[in-house]
């Protein structure tokens, strides 16, 4: 399941309604108040303009991060990689391999040449 947004309607009058993005700390703060049992669900869902489904969803991203948090080694953090960087890297790879393709090309039109047309491999 991928952490995607949980988008809602909002509550606009018009032919169109606007979708509403939660920022993580909102929905962190909805699944902590989903968690008590001094106010019952309905009412907060209700409150926040939102579906059950869209608490389900919140639920599983609240597992998913704690999940990935907890299996984390002691000492280590992850390491976060931007994504021009990563661009950059991801064409320097293609570009090795590209390179590595030709010498491997050169490398077997020689050995047919000094093997006589024989290779050994």
């Amino acid at each position: 399941m991928t952490s995607s947004n949980v988008t809602t309607e909002s509550k606009t009058t018009g032919p169109h309604k606007k979708r509403r993005y939660l920022s993580a700390e909102k929905k962190f703060q909805i699944f902590l108040e989903t968690q008590h049992r001094d106010q019952p669900v309905g009412e907060i869902l209700r409150r926040e303009g939102l579906f059950s489904t869209d608490l389900v969803r919140i639920r599983q991203q609240v597992k998913e991060g704690a999940l990935q948090r907890l299996s984390a080694k002691p000492g280590r953090k992850l390491e976060v990689v931007s994504s021009a960087s990563y661009e950059t890297l991801k064409a320097e790879l293609q570009e090795k391999e590209r390179a590595l393709a030709d010498l491997a090309v050169e490398l077997t039109i020689l050995r047919k040449k000094t093997n006589g047309g024989l290779s050994d491999r």
